[in-house]
């Protein structure tokens, strides 16, 4: 069964997949998705943010006055949050389904990915650099401990984020996020 069709419970603190008991995002993410909104939008130009998860990460794109800022989600129950908290934000347009398979995106200055259960995982790369600007910004959740490639990008660096992770079953518990620097 994929993600999209499992029921999610929804807390102040977390996101749980009812199905698995799987943590799918905690709001001890959050200086990592700070971060992240502000390496993708650098240029205050046109993001692309692939998964809403709790809205962390697109409320610190949106403090970063940014010229536009799309967001693409699959899952049911995250899309009906999205469409709540993007109400009234003229520059944000929600894209409903799978990031790998909608069509009308167009080029962007940032790109940040961070899905749970993502089949199409492996063809972010392909993805990014077909749909970034000249120069853009490009960053994903890192499930690693450490400064691992994993997506092969030619040119990657890594910024080092002091974290406090609660007990999850994402990553393994450390003091240290290592966010993925991409610049094409």
């Amino acid at each position: 069964m994929a993600f999209k069709d499992n029921t999610l419970t929804f807390s102040d603190t977390k996101i749980v997949d009812d199905s698995t008991g799987a943590e799918v995002m905690m709001s001890w993410e959050a200086p990592i998705m700070e971060k992240s909104a502000e390496y993708v939008c650098q240029s205050k130009g046109d993001i692309l943010e692939i998964g809403f998860g709790m809205g962390i990460c697109a409320d610190y794109i949106q403090a970063q006055n940014v010229n536009s800022h799309t967001i693409v989600e699959i899952h049911p129950q995250i899309i009906e949050r999205l469409n709540t908290w993007a109400s009234g934000k003229s520059n944000v347009t929600v894209v409903e389904g799978d990031w790998n398979t909608v069509n009308g995106l167009s080029t962007y200055d940032g790109i940040f990915l961070d899905t749970f259960g993502d089949e199409n995982w492996n063809n972010f790369k392909t993805f990014a650099t077909a749909k970034a600007k000249s120069g853009a910004k490009i960053t994903y959740w890192n499930n690693f401990t450490d400064n691992r490639n994993e997506h092969s990008f030619d040119s990657v660096s890594f910024e080092e984020i002091a974290v406090t992770p609660e007990s999850n079953n994402y990553i393994e518990l450390v003091d240290k996020y290592y966010m993925p620097k991409v610049e094409l």
